[in-house]
C-alpha cells in the first residue's frame, strides 16, 4: 500500500543547500496551512513569514512573489498526484484485478481517500483556488484527460465487456461516477471542520452501493 506526501517528496528532490531547503520547508508548510485555513486572497505574506520563522524578505528571495509561492504549492500537486494516481489505477487498482466492478470502485475510492488524507491541506487550497481561477481550472482538466481519462475508460470498457454496466457512452458514465465520488473528498477534507467517526470502509461500501445501484439503474 503507498502512501505519497507531495510536500515532502517534492523537498527531498529539491537541489538546494540544507539550509535553504529547511527555510523553504517551513515557508511552504506555513503557506499551505494558511491558505488551506484562510484562503489565497486572504493571507499575507507577513503571516506567512511570521508563521515559518523566517524574515518576508526571505519569502521574496526564495519565491519572488505571492502568488508564485501558490505556484509552487499547486503545480508539484498536480503534476505528481494526476500521473501517480494514474499508474495506481493501472497497477494496485486495476479492475482486472477485481472480480467485480464495485470491488474497482472501491478500491478507487481508498486508494485516493489515503492519498488526499496525507495531502490534505494542499488537497483543500486546491479546491479553494479552483473556484476562481480560470488557469488552474484549465490546467487540472488539461491533466486529468491527459492521465487519468484514459485508464478509466479502460476500466469502464473492460466492465461493459463483462455486463455489469449498462453499454452507454464512457462519457456520460464518467460524469455520473465521478464527479460524485470527488465531491465526497471534497465534503469530507474540504468543507467540514473534521473528518466524520466513520471507517474509511464503511463510507466507501456506502458510496459504492449507490453508485453502482444508480448507474444500473439508468
Amino acid at each position: 500500500m503507498s502512501t505519497h506526501n507531495i510536500l515532502d517528496q517534492m523537498l527531498s528532490e529539491a537541489k538546494l543547500s540544507k539550509k535553504d531547503t529547511a527555510k523553504q520547508q517551513r515557508i511552504l508548510h506555513a503557506a499551505i496551512a494558511l491558505f488551506a485555513e484562510k484562503g489565497f486572497a486572504n493571507t499575507s505574506t507577513s503571516e506567512i513569514a511570521k508563521n515559518s520563522g523566517v524574515a518576508e524578505g526571505t519569502i521574496f528571495r526564495h519565491y519572488g512573489t505571492k502568488e508564485n509561492l501558490l505556484i509552487a504549492v499547486i503545480v508539484p500537486f498536480l503534476k505528481q498526484s494526476l500521473p501517480m494516481m494514474a499508474k495506481e489505477v493501472f497497477e494496485e487498482i486495476n479492475p482486472s484485478k477485481h472480480a467485480r466492478f464495485e470491488d474497482f470502485i472501491r478500491a478507487l475510492f481508498l486508494n485516493r481517500m489515503r492519498f488526499f488524507r496525507e495531502n490534505k491541506d494542499i488537497f483543500r487550497v486546491v479546491v479553494k483556488e479552483f473556484v476562481y481561477r480560470e488557469e488552474l481550472r484549465t490546467e487540472l482538466l488539461t491533466h486529468v484527460n491527459k492521465e487519468i481519462v484514459g485508464y478509466l475508460n479502460q476500466a469502464l470498457d473492460y466492465s461493459k465487456g463483462k455486463g455489469e454496466l449498462p453499454d452507454r457512452p464512457n462519457g456520460y458514465l464518467l460524469k455520473l461516477i465521478f464527479p460524485y465520488i470527488f465531491s465526497q473528498f471534497v465534503i469530507r477534507f474540504v468543507l467540514s471542520a473534521k473528518e466524520p467517526d466513520v471507517p474509511d470502509e464503511v463510507e466507501a461500501d456506502a458510496i459504492v452501493k449507490f453508485v453502482v445501484n444508480g448507474i444500473r439503474s439508468c
